[in-house]
């Protein structure tokens, strides 16, 4: 028998039950028959209640803790419910043999074969103080909180069922998305035409993994998102770079084949530029061309400043089966929603339904109820206009106090979108720029991981999305002085 290590005691601190181990209840914590079925458990599997040990009948044990009977009856039913004990006739609760657990290996608490993975290549960066021109984000001030309460009372008051609901998306909701990428790109989609999707990223891994053979080609935008890259590599595709210039990805006759091309053609991420439209219809060319499928990741364009909007690549291809248009709520409304869908030609729909079927069976019912309010009774569009106005108000406090610093630095991507490429002279560099901003408590990002192995653009990544006009202004203020403090010849 194990050593005696902590024998309940009576009040006057004589034994009264001897027990090789100790048990202690706390009378504010949880229920006390859970606490003493957890510590039982925890001796037993432990070996420190050896196999035969034979435990006090539950009488003298709840008078020794100072519970009633039913407690202690209640903790040994449920060990010998999942076999911690027994109860044998006329011998008591006892510990069966094989209860305890062998000791795990010191050396490994992992498979033997699993390698830890790299950290995801997303931003995780988060200042405690200043300015941060962030990428990625949008602002939840615009947001009509009326409004967005009463969508969410109408989503509480539908009644669920115990089913399932549609794997592709519910089809009043699928029908208020295919209206909405009509108004806001003009693109022709019935509800039939649409898949709901958790976001960009998610439906990126339903095509590469549902729709892909194994082991295909892609051409990504070099700089491009990362992330986006990522799910293509983990998938097991191998991944060509795809250039970007002013005018958006290069398209030339040389042009390697590939399986599928991914671009952001209404405003490149992270260089903010525009395809033109010769590089768009090039583009689908060369898909026809090749047998290959276009994923046109459309995640900020309801957001233009002035600029004519250019015709998705969805809508200029004849007879809609090379593009997959990607869309997004989470810059037109918050990232929190966890919304986006998918505008794909009948078969590869299919693919993509069964792929969410098997990754998590589709988007929760209550969310969809409260989109297809805001979309039906216009609260999203009124959203949007009100977005854009205030987008466009930070972006002029921005772009006006970063104007004039050319041959130093010159912004690009401003026509569009949340974010603006500050491009620097060869005479500055942009990390080093990056650290004198952070010592000011302004912080903005390098192109350095956009473009893994290869030199990138010497160029800040300003995202302006979650920013007041009056903090945009005061960071570029900050920006234009240090540019000019490291300017050559000053």
């Amino acid at each position: 028998m194990a050593r005696k290590e902590a024998p309940l005691s009576d009040e006057t601190g004589g034994p009264l039950l001897d027990l090789p181990v100790s048990l202690t209840l706390d009378r504010t914590g949880p229920a006390l028959h859970a606490q003493l079925a957890r510590q039982l458990r925890a001796h037993v599997l432990g070996g420190r209640l050896p196999a035969g040990f034979r435990l006090p009948g539950t009488r003298p044990l709840a008078a020794a803790l100072g519970v009633t009977r039913g407690v202690v009856a209640e903790a040994y039913a449920a060990l010998v419910a999942d076999g911690t004990l027994e109860a044998v006739v006329g011998s008591g609760t006892r510990v069966p043999a094989g209860a305890a657990q062998s000791p795990a290996p010191r050396a490994a608490r992992t498979p033997g074969w699993f390698q830890a993975a790299p950290p995801a290549p997303v931003s995780t960066f988060r200042p405690e103080a200043g300015i941060f021109f962030q990428h990625g984000v949008t602002t939840g001030l615009t947001l009509d909180a009326r409004a967005w309460r009463q969508a969410w009372a109408h989503g509480a008051a539908r009644s669920l069922t115990g089913e399932y609901g549609d794997v592709q998306g519910e089809p009043d909701f699928r029908a208020a998305l295919a209206a909405f990428a009509g108004r806001s790109r003009g693109l022709t989609a019935g509800a039939e035409d649409v898949t709901v999707i958790s976001g960009t990223l998610q439906g990126l891994n339903l095509i590469a993994r549902g729709v892909l053979p194994p082991a295909s080609t892609v051409l990504f935008e070099h700089p491009g998102y990362q992330a986006a890259r990522q799910v293509f590599l983990d998938a097991g595709h191998t991944v060509l770079p795809l250039k970007v210039d002013e005018d958006g990805p290069v398209v030339t006759p040389d042009l390697p084949a590939a399986r599928l091309v991914y671009v952001t053609p209404s405003h490149q991420f992270p260089l903010g530029v525009r395809m033109s439209l010769p590089r768009r219809l090039a583009l689908l060319e060369w898909a026809a061309r090749h047998d290959a499928l276009i994923v046109e990741d459309d995640y900020d364009s309801e957001f233009r400043y002035g600029a004519p909007p250019l015709p998705p690549l969805a809508g200029l291809d004849v007879g809609g089966h090379r593009v997959l248009y990607l869309g997004t709520l989470s810059k037109v409304l918050t990232p929190g929603v966890r919304v986006g869908f998918v505008i794909a030609p009948p078969a590869i729909r299919a693919a993509l339904v069964r792929e969410r079927t098997l990754l998590d069976a589709g988007s929760p019912l209550p969310v969809q109820h409260a989109l297809t309010w805001l979309l039906t009774h216009g609260e999203l569009d009124r959203h949007i206009r009100r977005s854009r106005r205030w987008h466009a108000q930070v972006r002029e406090a921005l772009t006006r106090e970063l104007a004039g610093l050319e041959p130093h630095a010159r912004l690009g991507g401003i026509e569009a979108g949340l974010h603006v490429c500050l491009r620097l002279s060869p005479a500055l560099h942009a990390g080093e720029v990056q650290q004198d901003l952070a010592r000011r408590g302004v912080h903005v990002s390098t192109l350095d991981a956009f473009m893994p192995g290869d030199t990138p653009p010497n160029a800040l990544l300003l995202g302006h999305g979650g920013l007041t006009a009056t903090q945009a202004a005061g960071g570029a203020r900050t920006i234009r002085d240090v540019i000019v403090a490291r300017a050559p010849g000053r």
